[in-house]
């Protein structure tokens, strides 16, 4: 039996009367887009999470992720990315209707924290290409060889970043999308 009906035999949600089928497809979108804003929060955590605990010790010394500044913005810039997509997520499931400010918030606010976690991810990968190839013409010798482990959750917790760097960059443009659809053309005179 699927559903009680009445005497006619209506489903009981055809008896709640008539449903906006404009309300169905904006219920849909707006838990589609809360699901984009979160899967950057489980991708930024993790990655933070990984890069938190990278240290290494072993006849050279010892490493740690605090050693490198790149390293500390990787996990500030994951941290603060994950705190906003969290925030956003939940902001984005309430159901009222999308305001100018309310979409140009969105919209600056996607577009900076892309930056922010893309210039992490790259600082990041240019600290990694250092220390696994060296520079010899600043005595600047190959950290990777003596230091594997280290670099190799350095890595993982970069390639993450980037991961999530895709996510904030389709954020960006649906943002996009919903504050310039409000606006008309211009007109060609």
């Amino acid at each position: 039996m699927m559903g009680k009906r009445d005497e006619e035999g209506d489903p009981p949600m055809a008896m709640m009367g008539p449903r906006d089928e404009n309300e169905d497809v904006k219920s849909i979108m707006r838990t589609a887009e809360s699901m984009l804003r979160l899967v950057p929060v489980a991708l930024s955590v993790s990655a933070l999470v990984v890069m938190l605990k990278n240290t290494q010790t072993n006849d050279y010394g010892s490493l740690s992720y605090s050693d490198l500044g790149a390293f500390r913005y990787l996990v500030n810039a994951n941290g603060i990315c994950a705190g906003y997509s969290l925030l956003s997520a939940v902001i984005v499931a309430m159901p009222r209707p999308w305001t100018t400010p309310q979409a140009w918030t969105f919209f600056l606010l996607d577009q900076v924290l892309t930056y922010v976690i893309l210039a992490a991810g790259t600082v990041s990968t240019e600290v990694l290409y250092l220390a696994d190839k060296g520079d010899t013409s600043i005595a600047w010798s190959a950290t990777c060889v003596s230091f594997g482990g280290f670099c190799h959750k350095a890595l993982i917790s970069t390639v993450i970043t980037f991961v999530a760097v895709i996510f904030y960059a389709a954020l960006s443009l649906l943002s996009s999308y919903k504050l310039f659809s409000k606006y008309d053309a211009p007109v060609v005179t």
